[in-house]
C-alpha cells in the first residue's frame, strides 16, 4: 500500500502598507507565499504549485499576484524596513 497526498504550507514574506483595493483604506497587508507539496508517506517531497498574494488586514480582502510582482513588493519592503543592530561606519579624521 502507498500512502500519498499534498499539504499545504503559508508562509508571510512582509507586512506592507498600502492603499486596499478593495475598502480603500491605507492599511498593513500582509504579503503571503502559499506552498503545496506532493507527500509520500506523510513526507513533503517537491512543491507543486507555488502562489503569492497580499491580505488586507482591515477588511481581510485577498488579492493574487504573480511571483514578480510579489518580489518587488518584498524587496520595498526590506528596503523601507529600518535595520536595527547593524553597525554604523564612522568617518576617519
Amino acid at each position: 500500500m502507498i500512502i500519498f497526498g499534498t499539504k499545504g504550507y503559508l508562509y508571510q514574506l512582509a507586512i506592507l502598507t498600502l492603499v486596499c483595493g478593495s475598502c480603500g483604506n491605507p492599511a498593513a497587508h500582509t504579503l503571503r507565499k502559499r506552498v503545496t507539496k506532493f507527500t509520500l508517506f506523510f513526507v513533503p517531497l517537491f512543491p507543486i504549485s507555488t502562489k503569492y498574494a497580499t491580505q488586507c488586514t482591515f477588511c481581510g480582502a485577498e488579492q493574487k499576484l504573480t511571483r514578480e510582482q510579489a518580489e518587488q513588493l518584498q524587496s520595498q519592503a526590506a528596503a523601507a524596513a529600518p535595520t536595527y543592530g547593524s553597525p554604523q561606519q564612522h568617518p576617519h579624521p
